[in-house]
This record gives C-alpha cells, sequence and structure tokens, in this order.
C-alpha cells in the first residue's frame, strides 16, 4: 500500500507530457523573466535580493550538474534557500542541467564573466498588470507536487 493510497490522495501523474509541460512552462517563464528585466541569477545575488526584499521573489529554479552533487557548499547554500523559499511562501523547483539553463538564459553577463546559474529568482516586475501564465503552471505544478510530499520537483528542460 503506498502513501497516496493511505492518505487517499491521488498520486502525481509521472506521465511524460505532465513533466514535459511543467519543463516547458520553465523554459516561457525564463525567456519572458528576462525579457523584462525580472531575472537574478547567481547564489550569492539570490541570497542578497531575498535578504532585502522577499516579498518580491516569485519563484525560484535551483540547478546543478553531476559535477556539482559532491559540492558540498552548494548543498549548504541549497538547503539554506529552501528553506528560506518555504518559509516565505515561493514556489522552488530543481533543474539538473546547468547547460540547458544557459542557452535559455545565456552563460556570461556582459562583462564577459561566466554566469552563476545555480540559483535563479524569478521577481515580480514593477507592473501590476504582469501576470505570466507559465509562472501560475508552474505554481500549480509546484502545489500538485507539494500534495505528495515532494517539496523540491524536479523539472526537466525540453531540448
Amino acid at each position: 500500500m503506498t502513501l497516496e493510497e493511505i492518505h487517499g490522495q491521488e498520486p502525481v501523474p509521472a506521465g511524460h507530457d505532465w513533466m514535459q509541460g511543467a519543463g516547458k512552462a520553465l523554459h516561457d517563464l525564463l525567456v519572458s523573466a528576462q525579457r523584462r528585466g525580472c531575472l537574478t541569477a547567481g547564489v550569492y545575488e539570490s541570497a542578497k535580493l531575498m535578504n532585502v526584499d522577499p516579498d518580491n521573489v516569485a519563484f525560484c529554479v535551483l540547478a546543478t550538474d553531476e559535477e556539482d552533487e559532491g559540492d558540498i557548499a552548494l548543498q549548504i547554500h541549497f538547503t539554506l534557500i529552501q528553506a528560506f523559499c518555504c518559509e516565505n511562501d515561493i514556489d522552488i523547483v530543481r533543474v539538473n542541467d546547468v547547460g540547458k539553463l544557459a542557452a535559455i538564459v545565456g552563460s556570461s553577463e556582459e562583462s564577459g564573466e561566466p554566469r552563476d546559474l545555480h540559483c535563479i529568482l524569478i521577481t515580480n516586475p514593477n507592473e501590476d498588470g504582469w501576470k505570466d501564465p507559465a509562472l501560475e503552471k508552474l505554481n500549480s505544478f509546484c502545489e500538485e507536487s507539494r500534495n505528495v510530499n515532494e517539496w523540491v520537483p524536479t523539472i526537466t528542460l525540453p531540448e
């Protein structure tokens, strides 16, 4: 008997289409947020923003590659960011491909320095009327994941 059966909950659909839809929504959200100037990249930059203005943060993406899994300092940062996001009701997801993320948001800054893409925050724009359908879809995805005790779901970005 599964936990879902015990509590009478439906399991989150494990189908490829459901996960692919979340990946496409994340891709669309990142493109839209970058175009609007509502994207903050980098663990340090994200921590500063969350400390100064947590109410302005709408969504958080944590990204790793296989070689990052052994980076204890990065994992500690992730744990602290996840705790902060949970405490402040900020939806959060993980992505296991920094390369795909770099292809979407760019791998370097204007200064030519490589960008830290391990943590990306989507902030609320100054325009009050901005309602991104991709953000709403990802918020629903995160809520469904939490219903089955998956607090930080992993999303696969589309090719």
